[in-house]
This record gives C-alpha cells, structure tokens and sequence, in this order.
C-alpha cells in the first residue's frame, strides 16, 4: 500500500537527519533500508511546515516497520491512504508486493511535487545559510530555515 506521510522534524533534530541522509544511515537495519533515502530525496516541506512524501509500506499496520527509525527525527503527524485502498492490488491480493513498481500514485506524486519545497534542498540551507533564498517570504516553506530554532 502507499501512504501519504506528513511530519515534522523534531526540534534540534535537523543536523542530525541530514547527517544520517548523507552518510546514507538512515533507516539502516530495516528491511526498506534505502526507501528512507528516497522517500526524503522526494519529500516536499509545505508551507504549514509538515514534510510530505508518499512511501511504500507493506506492513499489517501502516510504518509498522518504518516508524521507529523516522520518530528518531520526524513527529508523525499523519498517515493516509495515498490512493483508494480496494484498488490496491497489493492489498486486494491481485498481484503480491505490485506497490513497489505501482504507478497509483503518479498523479498524487505530481501534485506534491509541485506544492511546497524539496525539503532536502531546505534542510541542507538550514545546515548551511549561505544556501538559503535571499529573501523568503512568511508564507513561504522557507521560513522553516528561520522557524525551526537552532539545531
């Protein structure tokens, strides 16, 4: 199943997830080990400051697998079906583990990427000011570089 995910970075947690996404230890020792990376490497910061991205998830329970290692950073907000559920073919057994290469979520996806920022490019300016915007405005994602306290 596919999941949208929306968090927050915990505070003075910053500098810690970009070191673990660039020495590529996040999520090591779980089963999706390099779904993390790629997760963040998509996920988009939207102007009411949650993180969002769409992730794979085969568990029972909704990041059953995966929670533990993103609560280190991340407070979870909230967790949805990305798509409807009885479509799934993963879920209604049509075809075992087909999320992986799944298109369901192309349009969600799209949509996503084109609201808010690439968190990653934030999160790295947040870790390195010179590489902030020049001027963002108080709506924009960007405050996030300016919200988040120190790290």
């Amino acid at each position: 199943m596919r999941y949208l995910v929306r968090a927050r970075v915990k505070p003075r947690r910053e500098a810690d997830l970009l070191h673990a996404i660039e020495k590529k230890t996040l999520g090591k020792g779980s089963v999706a080990e390099g779904e993390y990376l790629r997760n963040m490497d998509e996920a988009r910061l939207c102007v009411d400051q949650t993180v969002r991205w769409v992730e794979v998830c085969y568990c029972p329970t909704p990041l059953q697998e995966e929670r533990p290692y993103w609560e280190e950073y991340l407070d979870i907000t909230k967790v949805q079906d990305a798509h409807e559920r009885r479509k799934c073919r993963d879920e209604n057994g049509s075809d075992p583990w087909a999320c992986g290469d799944c298109d369901c979520t192309a349009r969600l996806e799209r949509k996503l990427k084109a609201s808010g920022a690439p968190f990653l490019t934030l999160l790295r300016a947040r870790a390195d000011p010179s590489l902030a915007v020049s001027s963002p405005s108080e709506s924009s994602p960007y405050t996030f570089l300016r919200t988040s306290g120190p790290s």
